[in-house]
């Protein structure tokens, strides 16, 4: 167990968290401009959000297996570099630095979002739910922000330096992170560990294994489908551009209160029940809500609370499941690595599908019906896997 420096492990944690979601929520705000300026085709701008989900995909095993051979710490930390790369190399003008750059920078992304909860468990035994509460909170808070500074910043400034300006936490993040390489270790660094960690049953052949994947999936797909599309959602009932991408900041930032309220509530039935309605309201409700021929602010501010609320609670009991439906730190990075991997590659299909949805139909009727469908599903998986022992570790 790895306690020493706690609290340096949880500000640099919460450092490398807070560039999770970054890279990806500043873009909706810059894709006028990104179509403007690089000549991309409108029915492609979903893919520069569902590139770095692709990359998520593919890339989790794979993440897997290259921490249990470097470790998790220093595994993270060249992943990151890759991340920068990729967030500077989009500056560049061109439609091949961009999705050459988000292809990076999802590569880099997703080092964090498998191997994290697993440090978590690793570093902060004793406070898990303290850990889980802080990588969330800091993932979605710093996601609104940016979207928000972003919306600003393109007014102001070019393209260009927008996402240079936004870009630079990960560096701060990256410089951070160095310390905990002194407490880098590998999965089997002694005979001791060996005989404790191989014989663990691999999480790809049990069922809830495959209903966390499934939540997680639902779950990611509908909120980065929310989040590329709601302000394009909106502006069509005549808002306006700034107030579409407040709404979408608030979407965000309303999620944020569920970093604490999901492991606070998630053990206990009755908080279940709690969890379970806001998430039918939110997810299920929500993208219906967003049809309305709604122009009054102070009602979509609502609307996008209760969706941000709903997403806030799905997202962290995703994670929420990878730490407590595992029985070990080596079986949660695999559950996280398959939930990411096989999630994620259903998730990218969102963006890019309701895009290409609304083009056919000239209508977002279509798109938001199948969005509160699948969330009607996410909402089943849930209680299944609320009601489902841990996986099994022999």
């Amino acid at each position: 167990m790895k306690t020493k420096n706690q609290s340096w492990f949880i500000i640099s944690m919460m450092l490398i968290a807070a560039n999770l979601r970054l890279p990806i929520t500043i873009i909706p705000p810059l894709l006028k401009s990104i179509e403007k300026n690089l000549g991309v085709p409108g029915s492609l701008m979903g893919l520069v959000t569902s590139i770095p989900l692709i990359a998520f995909a593919v890339f989790s095993p794979i993440i897997v297996k290259i921490a249990k051979k470097f470790g998790n710490e220093l595994t993270v930390f060249l992943f990151f570099i890759i991340l920068i790369v990729g967030s500077y190399l989009r500056i560049i003008p061109s439609i091949w630095a961009l999705f050459i750059g988000t292809t990076l920078v999802g590569i880099g992304i997703d080092s964090g979002n498998v191997l994290v909860p697993a440090m978590i468990k690793d570093h902060l035994p004793t406070k898990i739910p303290l850990g889980t509460g802080l990588y969330t909170l800091s993932m979605l808070l710093i996601g609104a922000i940016g979207t928000a500074l972003s919306g600003i910043f393109i007014t102001k400034i070019s393209l260009g330096s927008t996402l240079a300006i936004l870009s630079a936490l990960s560096i701060v993040a990256l410089i951070v992170w160095i310390p905990n390489l002194r407490s880098n270790t590998k999965d089997t660094v002694s005979s001791d560990e060996e005989e404790s960690v191989p014989n663990y049953r691999t999480v790809w052949n049990q069922s809830v294994g495959w209903l966390i994947t499934v939540y997680f999936g639902l779950q990611s797909l509908v909120y980065y489908s929310l989040l590329t599309w709601v302000p394009s959602v909106i502006e069509s009932h005549g808002v306006s551009t700034v107030v579409s991408s407040n709404i979408l900041t608030l979407l965000q930032l309303s999620g944020l209160p569920c970093s604490f309220i999901v492991p606070m509530f998630a053990s206990k039935v009755n908080g279940r029940r709690f969890l379970s309605t806001f998430l039918i309201i939110g997810y299920v409700l929500g993208p219906l809500l967003f049809l309305l021929d709604i122009k009054t602010t102070w009602i979509l501010v609502i609307i996008s609370f209760l969706t941000g609320f709903g997403s806030g609670i799905a997202f962290n009991e995703a994670i929420y499941y990878f730490t407590n439906k595992t029985t070990n730190p080596y079986q949660t990075a695999e559950v996280s690595g398959m939930a990411q991997s096989a999630g994620y590659l259903l998730a990218a299909f969102g963006p890019v599908l309701f895009g290409f949805l609304h083009e056919l139909v000239n209508s977002w009727s279509v798109t938001m019906i199948i969005m509160s469908i699948l969330s009607i599903v996410l909402v089943v998986s849930g209680i299944i896997i609320n009601h489902h022992e841990p996986i099994a570790e022999h």
